[in-house]
C-alpha cells in the first residue's frame, strides 16, 4: 500500500473520532448559551456515540454487497450535511439532532477503511499497514481538542462545526478522485435478506471472534475514559483551561502514534502473539502505576501523564495486531466484521460517556481504577479466545 493510500484510510478513520475530540472543549460554551447542565449537554455526546454503534453494523454489510468506494462516498456526503446543520443549530434539542445524523453517517470511513486494507492486503503485511494508518489516525485526536479550544476562544462553539464540515468536504473530493474501488464484483455478498441475516447470525453468534472483538475495545476503554470526560479531567481536577487540553491529548494521543509506529516495526521480526502479550504487560503495568499515583499522590501536570502515555502506547501496540487477527476469522465477509469490531467499541464508548463517566466525575483514583479494571477484563477476554480454545478453521471459509 502506497503512503498515500495509508494517509486518506486514516483520514477516513479519524472522521468520526474528530467529531468527538474537536467538540469536547465546546460542552461548557454550549451549555451556557442554552441555558443547560452540563449532563444535559453531555447526552449529545451520547446520542452521537450511539448513532454511531447502531449504524456501523450496516456500513460493512452494504460495502460487503454494494462495494466499498460508493458506501463512503455516500456516508461521507451525509456526514458533511449533518455537519452545517449541527453549526447552525439554534437549541440543544436540535443540536443533538444533527448530532444523532452526525453519528448515523460517522461510521461509513470508519469500518470501511478498516475492511479495505483487509482487501489489499494480508498477514504481516496487513498488521504493519494498519499500525501505520493508526500512527496517522493518532495525529487527528491530539490536535482536534486543542484545535477546538482554540477556535472556541476565538470564535465560538459554531466554528468546530464548520471546520469539521471543510474537512469533511476536503476528505469527500480526495476519496471521490483518488479511492478506487478495492472489492471486486465476483467477490461481493448478494444483497439477499436471508444471506445477510445468515451472515449477522454467524459473525455476531461467534464466541470467540465476539470476545477478541470485546478484549480488542476493553483494551483501548482506559484511554476512552478520559476521552469522554475530558472536560471534567482538564478543567475540574487539573485545574486546567479550555485551552489546554493538550495537557491530556498530547500524552495519549502521543504514546498511541509511538506504540502504532513501534507495531508496525515489530510485525515482521515478532510473533503477533508475541506483541499482543507485551502490550498487556506494558497496560497492565501502567495501569497499577497509576492507581498508585492517583492514591498516594495529587493529580497534577506532568507527572499525572506518564502513566497514561505509556498505557496509550501498550494499547496502540497490540489492538492493530488484535483487530487484524479477529478480522482474518471472517475473510468472505470481512466489511461485516470490521462492522461487528465498531459497534463493540462505540457501544462501551457510550456507556463510558452516558453512564461511567458521571460516576467518575471529580476523583482521579476512580478513573484509575476504571482504567485497571478495563485492562484486567481485556486480558482475560483475550485468553478465553487463545487458540487452543477455538477450532482452528477460520469461520466464513
Amino acid at each position: 500500500m502506497s503512503r498515500l493510500h495509508i494517509v486518506l484510510l486514516a483520514a477516513l478513520s479519524m472522521l468520526g473520532a474528530l467529531s468527538i475530540d474537536a467538540y469536547l472543549p465546546a460542552l461548557p460554551a454550549i451549555a451556557h448559551e442554552f441555558s443547560a447542565t452540563d449532563a444535559a449537554v453531555q447526552q449529545s455526546l451520547t446520542a452521537y456515540v450511539l448513532a454511531f454503534a447502531v449504524m456501523t453494523l450496516f456500513y460493512g454489510t452494504l460495502s460487503d454487497s454494494f462495494g466499498r468506494r460508493p458506501v463512503i462516498l455516500v456516508s461521507l456526503f451525509f456526514y458533511l450535511l449533518s455537519s452545517i446543520g449541527a453549526a447552525f443549530a439554534n437549541s440543544l434539542e436540535m443540536l443533538i439532532v444533527f448530532r444523532l445524523l452526525q453519528g448515523f453517517s460517522a461510521g461509513g470511513g470508519t469500518v470501511v477503511a478498516r475492511a479495505i486494507v483487509g482487501d489489499l492486503v494480508s498477514g504481516a503485511e496487513a498488521h504493519r499497514a494498519m499500525s501505520y494508518i493508526n500512527v496517522v489516525f493518532g495525529l487527528a485526536p491530539a490536535i482536534a481538542p486543542i484545535l477546538g479550544g482554540w477556535l472556541q476562544a476565538a470564535f465560538g462553539w459554531r466554528s468546530i462545526f464548520i471546520f469539521i464540515a471543510l474537512f469533511t468536504l476536503v476528505l469527500l473530493v480526495a476519496c471521490a478522485m483518488l479511492q478506487a474501488e478495492s472489492l471486486p464484483r465476483e467477490k461481493r455478498t448478494p444483497f439477499r435478506l436471508p444471506v445477510i441475516l445468515a451472515n449477522y447470525w454467524e459473525v455476531g453468534g461467534h464466541g470467540f471472534f465476539m470476545l477478541r472483538s470485546i478484549s480488542t475495545a476493553l483494551a483501548f476503554a482506559g484511554i476512552m475514559i478520559y476521552v469522554a470526560a475530558a472536560p471534567a479531567f482538564v478543567i475540574k481536577i487539573l485545574h486546567l483551561s479550555v485551552t489546554d487540553f493538550g495537557w491530556l491529548f498530547v500524552p495519549l494521543i502521543g504514546g498511541m502514534i509511538l506504540g502504532s509506529f513501534t507495531a508496525g516495526k515489530m510485525s515482521n521480526r515478532m510473533k503477533p502473539q508475541g506483541i499482543i502479550s507485551t502490550a498487556f504487560v506494558i497496560m497492565l503495568l501502567s495501569a497499577a502505576a497509576n492507581v498508585a499515583y492517583s492514591a498516594w499522590f495529587e493529580v497534577k501536570i506532568p507527572w499525572a501523564m506518564v502513566p497514561l502515555f505509556t498505557y496509550a502506547f501498550g494499547a496502540a501496540l497490540g489492538t492493530p495486531v488484535m483487530s487484524m487477527i479477529t478480522l482474518e476469522m471472517f475473510p468472505k465477509v470481512r466489511g461485516l466484521a470490521a462492522s461487528f469490531q465498531t459497534f463493540v467499541f462505540m457501544m462501551l464508548f457510550a456507556i463510558e460517556s452516558g453512564i461511567v463517566v458521571a460516576l467518575l466525575y471529580g476523583s482521579p483514583l476512580k478513573f484509575a481504577i476504571a482504567m485497571a479494571v478495563g485492562v484486567v477484563l481485556s486480558l482475560a477476554c483475550w485468553m478465553l479466545s487463545a487458540p487452543g480454545r477455538r477450532r482452528e478453521t477460520p469461520a466464513g471459509d
